[in-house]
């Protein structure tokens, strides 16, 4: 495992998505709960079509989230994650902050998230639980990626 002690400071944030590191990404997707054998090729669509930001600890790629969004009222945080050698740094706060702090992102009207993890790192960012019946909806496809090729 590496020494991290000097990574806090050392990591640098970009929204410059020329800079992504898609086969890092890839990785860690294709193996997540929530996209597990996702292709490639749907990644780097993914990323094209979204709000990005990714991490960095020199030229190494240790983190990424993405934001879905119409780019005027709605926004959809996902894929929020940090390489493990770089958890318990304050990553994942500062990669969703990033995004929620950009100023097309200020004035959405709504931004939604889903994840079973870290409530309490959402929460600190304004999030709240929505606990109403029959507000929120959805068709959900777990497993969808399984038969793509990675």
């Amino acid at each position: 495992m590496t020494d991290n002690s000097e990574a806090p400071r050392a990591i640098t944030l970009t929204v410059d998505k020329e800079q992504l590191d898609i086969e890092f990404i890839h990785s860690f997707l294709t193996t997540s709960s929530w996209a597990a054998g996702i292709s490639r090729e749907r990644v780097e669509k993914s990323i094209a079509n979204s709000l990005c930001v990714g991490a960095f600890h020199g030229r190494r790629q240790v983190g990424f989230a993405r934001l879905v969004t119409d780019f005027a009222t709605f926004g959809y945080l996902c894929d929020v994650f940090v390489d493990a050698q770089y958890r318990g740094l304050g990553l994942g706060r500062r990669l969703s902050s990033a995004l929620l702090d950009l100023p097309e992102v200020q004035t959405m009207r709504r931004i939604l998230l889903a994840t079973t993890t870290a409530p309490w790192l959402y929460e600190k960012l304004g999030f709240t639980a929505v606990n109403q019946p029959n507000l929120l909806w959805q068709v959900h496809r777990p497993g969808i990626y399984s038969t793509e090729q990675s």
